[in-house]
């Protein structure tokens, strides 16, 4: 057998020659396109099911939203393992299907288990598929401050959600980009019982108001002379503190209660249960630390690494010439980008020495 492919080779020098430049070229090209990561993916394909429900303990998350999802899940096919954590207000459903799987048709399977359930859950909450992602997919943490402390807190986590976040997520290979810190803004509604009192305004009544006026209306279409036809909308959206303010409540005694009567409205920061800050090396070579807005970006199973960093890194050089003067980008937390570089450097040197 040997013989006989030694004696065809010969004879076919051109067709062997050929092909081996054909083998080399394809492997010169697969090796500079050659993924290089940290670690492989570790997790089998997964699943997770999210659900918020705000104001509740553990044990009623638990009781109310997880055990019934979980016995939704159980038993679909190809679940291999079911794992849970129920915290305050939320509750997380990984759930984990064997190798080789396609993630997509699991997310149906998973997608459909879940709406069975729904009906068991309590009134308006609601379950939702966390985005595709992989365990080591938190490549880069981007810090972002005010220096001076010139520009609110709550300002910065607007610009982080807004602007930043959204952009970030326009970029293939991203995955999800979570973040942390900055005040959240709020329309906040402070009621003064005294004046509801006065007024005779309850509390289920201001709430009723606030859910019934944050909408828009459509009223169909109004035939004109001529072949124009012209939309009939009612525009009921809250667009700032204001309108709020001159929301009318209730008809008391023939004359409208509004919303600014009985309570104060302002602008303000969400509650904080968690806060985040960064230390950042300036030019001169201090560092300089303090409140900051972190955001995490994890990118999708199969993603390059370090071509993705440099796609961040470009759309962040990008957004920086929209942001307030003394808004700060801080990219260089956390990357994981250099810990392969360094890796892979560690190899190059090695082989060279030896």
């Amino acid at each position: 057998m040997l013989n006989s492919i030694i004696r065809l080779s010969l004879q076919h020098r051109l067709l062997v020659l050929a092909a081996a430049m054909l083998a080399l070229g394809y492997g010169g090209w697969e090796f500079f396109h050659l993924l290089i990561d940290v670690f492989p993916d570790l997790d089998r394909p997964r699943v997770t099911v999210m659900t918020e429900a705000p104001g509740m303990a553990p044990e009623e998350v638990e009781a109310q939203i997880t055990i019934p999802l979980e016995s939704a899940i159980n038993g679909a096919t190809g679940v291999q393992a079911l794992r849970s954590s129920s915290g305050v207000g939320v509750s997380v459903i990984n759930v984990e299907f064997d190798w080789g799987t396609d993630i997509y048709v699991n997310r149906q399977i998973v997608a459909e288990k879940v709406s069975l359930a729904a009906d068991r859950l309590p009134e308006g909450v609601k379950s939702q598929l966390a985005p595709i992602s992989s365990v080591m997919g938190q490549i880069m943490i981007v810090g972002l401050w005010s220096e001076g402390n010139r520009t609110d807190p709550m300002e910065i986590r607007t610009l982080a959600d807004w602007v930043v976040r959204r952009r970030l997520q326009t970029i293939s290979g991203v995955a999800q980009v979570f973040v942390m810190g900055g005040g959240r803004k709020q329309f906040q509604v402070l009621v003064d019982p005294k004046a509801m009192l006065s007024y005779g305004v309850s509390l289920g009544e201001i709430e009723a108001a606030l859910r019934g006026s944050n909408v828009n209306v459509t009223g169909g279409y109004l035939d004109a002379q001529g072949p124009n036809e012209y939309l009939v909308r009612v525009l009921g959206r809250v667009g700032s503190v204001e309108d709020l303010r001159e929301l009318v409540v209730k008809i008391r005694d023939g004359r409208p209660v509004l919303l600014s009567q009985v309570a104060r409205v302002v602008e303000g920061p969400e509650v904080k249960r968690g806060d985040a800050a960064a230390l950042v090396k300036r030019p001169d070579g201090s560092f300089d630390g303090g409140p900051a807005v972190l955001l995490t970006v994890n990118k999708q199973p199969g993603a390059d690494t370090r071509d993705l960093t440099e796609r961040v890194l470009a759309a962040l050089e990008e957004l920086k010439p929209s942001l307030p003067p003394d808004v700060r980008i801080a990219p260089e937390l956390y990357q994981q980008k250099k810990f392969i570089d360094l890796a892979v450097n560690n190899v190059e040197t090695a082989l060279v020495r030896d």
